[in-house]
């Protein structure tokens, strides 16, 4: 009787999973369902999910009916330069705090997470201000320098991760005459993979995502990313839906499939930053 109670019992945790699955998938079937639709089947209702014939050529005139490759080039290079920034700065400051003792450590450690407190809106027009006198305007620079400066979330949860690394492994290698660096090197980042792995990807999609940066600090659209063409080509070819859910398709399928490649180190990164308080 048990058994069979377990059985049931997780028929229906797996039952509800699968149904909430299904529910937070049909905005992507629709966007993928309606790439492959003509206009009329777009606007007739009750809605079609399946279409007939398949407008393959919604995908072919979307890609070229604005510069996808130079796009997908100008937010490969935002999104690259993004993960090494913020792996590199934050995994540092998270080695200064979780690692090596210091007095006020603790302090500047809650001062540096009371930043999370203020949202962007609020720093907008100081940092653009910062930007503009800098000469930044209409360079990358805007979009990538900031990560190079450790961002308190990220810090966070690499310094959650670091606590869980045993001290007798840093000691030793102190012993030995290891620096601080040696340990942070050759000890601390190699077990850390997990976390940085998830910082990264963060890192990623935030910068894949982005639509309001590039939107400020970008005038020159040789310089636009993904996210300010889909934009461009909303406006420009708004009566073509076919075409503009083809190219917003193959903007979301490389997150899909970054995620799958990655959900089992990610999920493992996210579970061990709480282990240890």
């Amino acid at each position: 009787m048990r058994n069979q109670a377990d059985f049931w019992k997780q028929g229906l945790v797996y039952g509800s999973l699968v149904a909430l699955s299904i529910i937070f998938l049909l905005p992507f079937l629709w966007l993928v369902s309606t790439s492959f639709k003509t206009d009329k089947q777009i606007l007739v209702y009750p809605p079609v999910w399946i279409p007939h014939p398949f407008q393959w050529k919604n995908y072919a005139n979307g890609l070229t009916a604005v510069p996808f490759g130079l796009y997908l080039r100008n937010t490969l290079l935002i999104c690259a330069a993004n993960v090494v920034g913020t792996v590199l700065s934050s995994s540092l400051v998270a080695y200064g705090l979780s690692r090596i003792p210091w007095r006020g450590r603790e302090v500047l450690f809650y001062l540096f997470i009371g930043t999370m407190l203020l949202p962007p809106q609020v720093t907008m027009v100081p940092v653009f201000t910062i930007f503009k006198n800098l000469g930044w305007l209409d360079t990358y620079l805007p979009l990538t320098f900031p990560s190079f400066l450790a961002s308190a979330f990220n810090v966070f949860l690499l310094r959650q991760f670091f606590r869980t690394i045993p001290n007798e492994l840093t000691e030793a290698a102190r012993i030995d005459g290891a620096s601080e660096w040696d340990n942070y090197r050759l000890i601390v980042l190699p077990l850390a993979k997990p976390a940085l792995w998830t910082i990264g990807l963060f890192a990623f999609i935030g910068a894949w995502n982005d639509y309001l940066g590039p939107l400020i600090y970008l005038f020159d659209d040789r310089k636009y990313t993904l996210s300010l063409g889909l934009a461009m080509f909303k406006t420009q070819y708004s009566a073509e839906w076919g075409q503009m859910m083809a190219v917003s398709t193959v903007v979301t399928l490389p997150l899909i499939i970054l995620f799958f490649f990655t959900q089992r180190t990610f999920v493992r990164g996210i579970t061990m930053t709480g282990l240890k308080g």
